[in-house]
């Protein structure tokens, strides 16, 4: 199981960094389009278009690690007066709820890439094809499924190993 964790921290990591090369590419782009507008009266054609498609590729990439990371928004304000055993429970649904929602989106963001690549679909200014912006969105979302996959499985062996531990155990340690 550590060695999973491993690789998927690997990965995340890896995503994350491409998600920052992503808004940092965003916020160039917007600063030399600022200048060269006001300066030399002359635009970056399609800024709007690319800061969204790299946008939209930012957030994607960085979901997979916001998630291994915990920094995603949880229930802790309502789930932290109950019981540690309570939690997990809670947490194992919430992951079973979320893997199944982005494991459908993950499948829906394929057919929607594949129709873009059959239809052409690009953008409106500067005709850049948003397949790719979309298959890679959804390859990263595939990987957020993974990280929660790996969370649930990991909550369930936790909570399955702590039932088996006899009633006493608990006992002794507490005092």
């Amino acid at each position: 199981m550590k060695t999973i964790e491993g690789i998927i921290k690997k990965i995340c990591s890896i995503t994350d960094l491409l998600a920052g090369v992503c808004f940092f590419s965003v916020m160039a782009l917007v600063l030399a389009n600022i200048i060269l507008r006001s300066v030399f009266k002359m635009p970056i054609l399609g800024t709007v278009e690319i800061v969204g498609l790299l946008t939209a590729t930012g957030l994607g990439l960085a979901l997979s690690n916001c998630e291994m990371q915990d920094f995603n928004t949880a229930m802790d304000v309502f789930t932290e007066k109950l019981p540690k055993k309570a939690q997990k429970i809670i947490d194992i649904f919430v992951y079973a709820v979320s893997l199944s929602f982005f494991a459908v989106v993950v499948w829906r963001m394929s057919i929607f890439a594949g129709t873009s690549f059959t239809n052409g679909r690009v953008t409106p200014t500067t005709s850049i094809p948003i397949f790719p912006f979309i298959f890679l969105l959804g390859v990263n979302v595939f990987f957020l499924c993974v990280v929660l996959a790996y969370k649930l499985v990991r909550d369930i062996k936790n909570i399955l190993a702590e039932s088996r531990k006899p009633a006493h155990e608990g006992k002794e340690e507490s005092k």
